[in-house]
C-alpha cells in the first residue's frame, strides 16, 4: 500500500513539475514577443515618426495619458498626435524596456524603463526630457502584441 502511495506521490510530481516548465517556456516566449514588439515599436518611431508609431501598435482601444489628460481609442490617439502643437515629426523617442512581465494567460503584459524624448525649437535649440515609461501590451486575436495603456 504504502509503495503505491509513493508511486502516485512520484507520478504527480513528475506531472507537476513538467507542467511548470511548460508555464515558464511559454511565459519566457511571450516575454521575448513583447520585447521584439517594443524594438520594433521604437524602430517604428525613428523610422516614420511617433504619430504614425503610435497608431500603428496602438489597439483599437489604446489609453494614453498625457499632462492631466486621458485619451481613450486609437481614433482618440490619432487626434490628440494631429491637434498636438509640437513638432512631434520633428521630435525623436528613444526608449528601451528594463522589464517585461506577462500574465500566465499569455494575454497580457507590461512594460517599464527608460525613454528621451527630443525636440529642436524654431531658433535650433535641442531640448532633451528623459523619464520612465510604462505600456500595457495586450495579444490580439491575429497574435500581435498591441498597447493598451501607454
Amino acid at each position: 500500500m504504502k509503495k503505491n502511495q509513493l508511486l502516485t506521490l512520484f507520478i504527480l510530481l513528475v506531472f507537476v513539475s513538467c507542467n511548470v516548465d511548460s508555464q515558464k517556456k511559454s511565459t519566457d516566449k511571450w516575454k521575448s514577443e513583447i520585447l521584439k514588439t517594443e524594438q520594433e515599436f521604437n524602430d517604428y518611431a525613428q523610422k516614420e515618426g511617433i504619430p504614425k508609431a503610435f497608431l500603428a501598435f496602438a489597439a483599437d482601444e489604446a489609453v494614453l495619458m498625457r499632462s492631466d489628460s486621458v485619451i481613450v481609442g486609437k481614433s482618440a490617439v490619432a487626434n490628440y498626435f494631429k491637434q498636438k502643437k509640437t513638432g512631434s515629426d520633428q521630435a525623436s523617442l528613444v526608449w528601451k524596456p528594463d522589464f517585461v512581465e506577462v500574465a500566465a494567460s499569455g494575454d497580457l503584459g507590461y512594460t517599464y524603463g527608460k525613454y528621451t524624448y527630443t525636440t529642436t525649437d524654431s531658433i535650433g535649440n535641442e531640448h532633451i526630457y528623459t523619464g520612465v515609461f510604462h505600456t500595457v501590451w495586450r495579444k490580439q486575436p491575429n497574435g500581435q502584441w498591441r498597447f493598451v495603456w501607454d
